[in-house]
């Protein structure tokens, strides 16, 4: 009876007999219907990408973003429901004004990265509350030495130099570990050519049969940006957008010769 949640998945303070909270993992299951987020740890900072499935043609282009500014120097890119993703930012953001008020200076992201996890497992623990449904990937550039963590539903946070959340985890977790090699390792890569592994990640693990439009958002925070997050430069995007697609062109027709 417990494996299924039967009579044990009413509430969020509640474990089942083999130690299971099954709320929190329908949270988890929540952030797999939405689509993928990935960042990668490079060796002068961080870069983001999200897959912004897009639901129908008459939504407006670049609305409902899924990357946000959290302080200067912190990034946050969030896969899930959208809503529970934006009270997690406000709670980010005024974390980081009373660091930067109290102290007088940038909140590191280790202290942020508590802080919020804090408040995502405080929503585990209530049964008058539910879990949030979401995941966030905070990644900074401090002292010039790049920074990056994952949160999940249930608050428990890891730091990474690559990390997925969302639809395709474990197909884009996949495509990160081939650059864990000698030859080609995420940390001595610069984010300038991460950024295009990253399109090509995304592309790849889209899924065109289920899920046909989407937008591809991508950010960093390091050297090339003195340290502040912002959105990928145009031009820059448009160059991962196509190096994307050309390498899963690539990919499909290499699967044709070997069939």
């Amino acid at each position: 009876m417990s494996s299924i949640g039967t009579g044990y998945d009413l509430s969020a303070s509640q474990f089942s007999p083999d130690g299971r909270v099954f709320q929190v993992e329908y949270a988890i299951k929540a952030v797999e219907n939405s689509g993928t987020a990935i960042g990668l740890r490079c060796k002068d900072g961080v870069v983001f990408g999200v897959e912004k499935l897009v639901t129908s043609k008459l939504y407006e282009p670049t609305t409902n973003k899924r990357i946000y500014n959290i302080d200067r120097h912190i990034g946050m890119s969030v896969a899930g429901l959208l809503a529970d993703a934006r009270q997690i930012v406000e709670v980010a953001r005024d974390e980081a004004a009373e660091y930067r008020a109290n102290y007088g200076q940038p909140v590191p992201l280790k202290y942020l990265t508590d802080r919020v996890a804090m408040y995502i497992h405080a929503h585990t623990l209530y049964s008058a509350i539910r879990p949030f449904g979401c995941s966030v990937i905070l990644g900074s550039y401090e002292s010039d030495i790049p920074h990056m963590h994952m949160i999940d539903p249930s608050g428990v946070s890891w730091g990474y130099h690559g990390c997925a959340v969302g639809k395709a985890k474990q197909a884009a977790k996949t495509e990160i570990e081939k650059f864990l090699t000698a030859e080609k390792h995420i940390k001595d890569m610069t984010c300038k050519d991460a950024i295009k592994e990253l399109a090509k990640m995304i592309y790849i693990v889209h899924d065109e049969v289920k899920d046909k439009a989407f937008e591809l958002e991508l950010s960093w925070v390091g050297e090339m940006t003195n340290g502040r997050h912002e959105m990928i430069p145009k031009d820059v995007a448009e160059e991962a957008n196509k190096y994307g697609k050309e390498s899963l062109v690539e990919s499909s027709s290499s699967d044709e010769e070997d069939i």
